[in-house]
């Protein structure tokens, strides 16, 4: 009887679940939902906030609509989802089990996302300087609490434990009283040295942060617990896995080699190679930097250059050409259009037109806005144009992290993955052209797929 791992992706905007065949580990089932859970924000204050309750129904609605024989023989599960947000619970009665073979949220607060805006840059100059190497930002979770603490304590009284939403399911899942969190999670939060592993418990404790609120931190791939009663036909007693981050769990899926760097774009974009097992981080932040470095596993770092701008990018243009096209009494679908811009770029192999494409800025770099350069009556066509764009996308990663710096680090090959790569072949002879290393595509990053890796490599 084959035994199966389960992973879980919780994403920003869907739940995707799968079952990976232990021995082989290959995909047996999936399934994915969208949780419509955003709630709309009518303060002016830029919160961001999703509805717990929706998105453990749609984890619970894709877990039962896997097949039950495989959920009968799941021998470990693993999770991952999105990194930075903090979702607030009561530790001893954060859910409700009375369902037969499933629990619902109970005593919970919302979901405060990564995408939350309410620390503003004069808020988050005015907290304490963090003893990490990773800059503070607004989303982050121990930023999010600063900002309750001066606004809405209330709000913090109500509750007893904290975490990202994935940490909250395994808490769950396991009948745990507190949370536990890896370093992923925690060096997404703020406030965590991932050097030493441990909370700046110092420094919030001198600002009068409530450190009771703190997850307990564990090792990235280690064991939370184990479910704490049967879920979906998944038996009582099974092992659960620490929830890990969703970047991480993405590159694990499909990195196979330690000289592998993997490019990922879809609606933004990242490349991303491992650190050596020496490397240590700087001790301070660096925010002029292109290049970041997140804790992954077994004691190694990844080497990341995360882009705002990627297929959202074509996206945006692709809506102004649709939206110039109303005005002007036409309509075309923008599957339709997008289609015709990749058969125009083709038929242009090059283009002196340059457009450096980063319309949301960078994180390093926020001012650094959009420009077109270098126009001329001979290449405003569709086709210099969409090559021009595809070209500026790949020339800004490129420029967070150069060709040089990959051959100096011994990346010897490079793992294309996302959605926008898959389905533009422009961007692809992009990349091939602002890489020397070979390129190879079809082995998509999948979050759900590396939470389950995870735990198939681990014993």
């Amino acid at each position: 009887m084959s035994e199966y791992v389960l992973g879980v992706d919780l994403g920003t905007t869907s739940v995707k679940v799968v079952l990976v065949e232990l021995s082989s580990k290959t995909v047996a089932a999936s399934y994915a939902l969208p949780t419509a859970s955003d709630i709309l924000d009518n303060s002016g204050l830029k919160a961001k906030e999703q509805d717990t309750g929706r998105i453990i129904n749609t984890l619970n609605q894709c877990i039962a609509s896997l097949p039950r024989d495989k959920l009968n023989n799941v021998s470990r599960i693993g999770l991952s989802g999105q990194m930075h947000g903090v979702l607030f619970w009561k530790g001893s009665s954060g859910c409700d089990w009375s369902s037969r073979d499933s629990f619902r949220a109970k005593d919970t607060s919302q979901l405060i996302t990564w995408q939350d805006g309410r620390c503003s840059s004069s808020f988050l100059s005015s907290l304490p300087k963090p003893d990490s190497h990773l800059s503070l930002a607004t989303g982050f979770g121990c930023t999010t609490i600063f900002w309750y603490m001066k606004h809405r304590p209330e709000i913090l009284e109500d509750f007893t434990a904290a975490g990202t939403i994935q940490d909250y399911v395994v808490s769950m899942l396991c009948g745990l009283d507190g949370c536990v969190m890896t370093p992923q999670n925690a060096a997404s939060w703020g406030y965590f040295n991932s050097t030493t592993n441990q909370w700046n418990n110092d420094i919030l404790e001198d600002a009068g942060f409530p450190l009771h609120l703190l997850p307990q931190c564990v090792a990235s791939g280690s064991l939370a617990g184990q479910t704490c009663s049967d879920w979906h036909g998944i038996p009582a007693g099974t092992p659960v896995g620490a929830a890990l981050g969703d970047f991480q769990c993405s590159v694990y899926s499909c990195m196979t080699a330690g000289t592998d760097a993997v490019l990922n774009i879809s609606t933004s974009a990242q490349l991303t190679y491992t650190m050596p097992a020496d490397f240590r981080p700087p001790d301070a932040p660096q925010p002029a930097s292109s290049i970041s470095y997140f804790p992954y596993f077994d004691g190694f770092y990844l080497a990341v250059a995360a882009s705002l701008n990627g297929g959202n990018v074509l996206a945006t243009f692709v809506g102004m050409l649709s939206a110039w096209m109303k005005e002007l009494g036409a309509e075309l679908s923008d599957s339709s259009l997008y289609e015709k811009l990749i058969d125009c770029a083709l038929n242009q192999d090059s283009s002196d037109l340059r457009v450096s494409p980063t319309i949301l800025g960078e994180r390093h770099d926020p001012l650094c806005l959009a420009q077109v350069t270098n126009i001329s009556t001979s290449n405003l066509s569709l086709g210099h144009v969409t090559r021009a764009l595809c070209r500026g996308v790949l020339d800004n990663i490129a420029s967070m992290m150069p060709a040089a710096h990959l051959r100096e680090a011994g990346v010897g090959r490079i793992v294309g993955s996302g959605s926008a790569l898959s389905r533009n072949e422009v961007l692809r002879q992009e990349v091939e052209r602002a890489f020397p290393q070979p390129v190879e595509y079809g082995q998509n990053a999948d979050s759900a797929v590396g939470a389950a890796m995870v735990f198939c490599d681990r014993p």
